[in-house]
């Protein structure tokens, strides 16, 4: 899928009701929440999934339904994105001083149809390209935020992958074209760092697809996989794990939660820090800030896990520096 066609898809002109923001209580702040999970806030998953934004907003000093009302609603991946707008459309009805967005989904929906409601946005790469700021340094808009990892991460995973195994000469790389818009960026950095390897893009659409192309990788010599993390592999993430260890592919899989389900490395931001981080970005607006005048800024922090019980069922000798380098190792 294009970049133009991938926004496009999203293009909804709603705007908020006229003088709406003005008529807010001035003791009980707004603030609305869009999160890229067809869920709700009821859901275990969703909880868990914004109980680091929850507890921040505490520390903050923000107490839900004390001095600030907290709007949730929840949108489904890239294949829905007609819930994603509906979902979009019913915050920006309700004029909140400030959205917080997590994914590029969401992003991209709340700002069609809001060029004034200040949007702070989580698990977002290339804000820039996707045109949702002028630059990182200057967004110049109502949307600022924190980038997952810019494109050059994915040279880092293609090195990390020959330092596992330094006979390696073949890596394919997974995602589905139709939900990642951000891979080709990606897969070019990876390239860039193949030194080579060869380099071979396994695109899937469904678990079908998926099975065939993992087998036939299972099958080649001193071969892996990288996984690209986005709503497909996101969503499917179980099921690529299964059968990695099914057909004998070693993997660097940083989906969350895929190296704790058995994948055998992961390398990426700190899922608690990113989803809290915006908080301080939206404290700050509700004290008076701009989102045109704050920076987007990449993750604080990068982890690498790697699986010890996963290596040892594929018969993988993990090399000592890499195992020293970790930060977590699962034994």
């Amino acid at each position: 899928m294009r970049r133009r066609e991938f926004i496009a898809g999203l293009t909804v002109a709603v705007a908020a009701p006229p003088g709406a923001r003005g008529q807010q209580s001035k003791q009980l702040r707004r603030v609305g929440v869009l999160v890229g999970l067809a869920a709700n806030i009821d859901v275990p998953v969703a909880r868990a999934f914004l109980k680091p934004f929850r507890e921040a907003m505490g520390k903050a000093g923000w107490v839900e339904d004390g001095n600030v009302h907290i709007d949730y609603r929840f949108g489904g991946a890239l294949s829905d994105l007609a819930n994603t707008r509906a979902s979009a459309a019913e915050l920006v009805a309700l004029a909140p001083e400030v959205i917080y967005a997590q994914g590029l989904p969401a992003t991209l929906a709340l700002r069609q149809q809001t060029t004034t409601i200040p949007i702070v946005f989580t698990q977002v790469i290339d804000p820039v390209g996707f045109n949702l700021a002028d630059s990182l340094g200057h967004p110049g808009g109502n949307v600022t935020g924190f980038v997952t990892w810019d494109f050059a991460i994915g040279g880092k995973w293609m090195e990390l992958l020959r330092e596992l195994d330094p006979k390696l000469t073949r890596v394919a790389i997974l995602f589905n074209p139709d939900t990642a818009p951000y891979a080709p960026g990606l897969v070019a950095a990876a390239r860039d760092a193949a030194s080579g390897m060869e380099v071979v893009e396994m695109r899937t659409h469904n678990d079908g697809e998926t099975d065939a192309q993992l087998e036939a990788l299972g099958r080649a010599q001193n071969s892996s996989l990288l996984v690209i993390p986005e709503p497909f592999t996101n969503g499917h993430r179980d099921h690529i794990v299964a059968q990695c260890a099914r057909f004998r592919v070693s993997a660097l899989n940083s989906v969350l939660g895929a190296v704790d389900g058995g994948a055998l490395m992961s390398y990426t931001f700190v899922w608690d820090e990113l989803v809290s981080a915006p908080v301080d970005y939206i404290d700050r607006i509700l004290k008076g800030a701009s989102p045109h005048d704050l920076p987007i800024q990449a993750p604080r922090r990068y982890e690498l896990v790697i699986n010890l019980k996963t290596a040892k069922v594929l018969g993988v000798d993990v090399p000592p520096v890499l195992l020293a380098r970790a930060d977590r190792v699962i034994e």
